[in-house]
């Protein structure tokens, strides 16, 4: 009976966390992604944050809406097939509803001043939760690769997106190699000092 109520026990879990970000994160993928963190990282430690970055790495290189890829990996790593199919019914129906609920006064919310006032005092609160996770992940990119080729990367992922204007997935496919070689070099160059100092 304890084995069930722990199995039941992330459902509920993944199930309350999904439709929590789906109802508070107003405003799409990127107002969510700092909310799924939170939950995914911080609250009940299903990933930790390297994983994390990894995971949205990987996610925002594929098709389709950010926030639904993400709640699918984790329903699904946490549970499986089943746990995948819970976490994007949970993560889409508040958002469902709102939509057929709302669906008739469209045109009167549209140019409503109260629904204006409340975008703009959301609109703050998404911009500084997106500067955070951006700062952390700049303090990952500091540590793994140091000051002048972070800061390289920077401007280089600046210059392709803005500049360029490639899409933001072939940069995130370009990034991603770079980063499997980069690690891969390293590891081998450690290997091979370890073995010229005589370290087993």
């Amino acid at each position: 009976m304890k084995f069930n109520n722990n199995k039941n026990k992330d459902y509920v879990q993944l199930a309350a966390s999904m439709f929590r970000t789906g109802i508070l994160g107003y405003g799409g993928g990127p107002s969510v992604i700092p909310l799924i963190r939170h939950d995914a990282v911080t609250r009940y430690n299903w990933l930790n944050d390297d994983e994390f970055g990894e995971t949205l790495a990987i996610a925002n290189a594929l098709p389709g809406p950010i926030a639904t890829k993400m709640a699918a990996y984790l329903g699904y790593r946490l549970k499986g097939t089943k746990g995948a199919i819970v976490s994007i019914l949970a993560h889409i129906l508040p958002s469902t509803i709102a939509m057929i609920a709302l669906l008739s006064a469209i045109n009167y919310l549209s140019g409503s001043k109260v629904v204006a006032g409340m975008i703009a005092g959301v609109s703050p609160v998404i911009a500084v939760m997106l500067g955070l996770m951006a700062y952390e992940f700049a303090q990952k990119a500091y540590k793994g690769l140091g000051k002048w080729l972070s800061l390289a990367f920077f401007l280089l992922a600046l210059l392709l997106l803005e500049v360029l204007r490639l899409h933001p997935a072939i940069v995130i496919v370009l990034f991603l190699g770079y980063g499997t070689i980069h690690f891969r070099t390293i590891a081998k160059f450690n290997r091979q000092q370890n073995k010229k100092g005589g370290t087993p």
